[in-house]
């Protein structure tokens, strides 16, 4: 399993620290500092609410499903009137996915 994030290496090594996970053969965490496999996925937050407060270059709350190299299940966690999806990060978490990922 890979997380990534739109933050710098040292943010993602203190959170692999916090969770426990630093060395871990299961997940790898990755950072994307320049925002660069945010906009290659289209997964850039660019709603007006948070860009007025800052977030520039964020990603929206995305998981995704990657099987030999293929998409195959794409969540996002987003509204008309939540575009960061804070109200439901739900549709993006381990037991949606599963889910998602036996209905296949």
């Amino acid at each position: 399993m890979i997380i990534y994030c739109v933050n710098d290496m040292a943010v993602m090594d203190a959170w692999s620290m916090d969770q426990k996970l630093l060395g871990s053969d299961l997940i790898t965490m990755m950072a994307d500092p320049k925002s660069e496999l945010t906009k290659a996925l289209d997964m850039e937050l660019t709603a007006e609410g948070p860009l007025s407060v800052g977030l520039y270059g964020r990603s929206k709350r995305v998981a995704l499903y990657v099987d030999d190299g293929e998409v195959k299940i794409v969540r996002v966690a987003e509204a008309e009137d939540d575009p960061a999806g804070d109200a439901r990060p739900d549709v993006t978490l381990s037991p949606a996915m599963l889910e998602a990922i036996k209905a296949l």
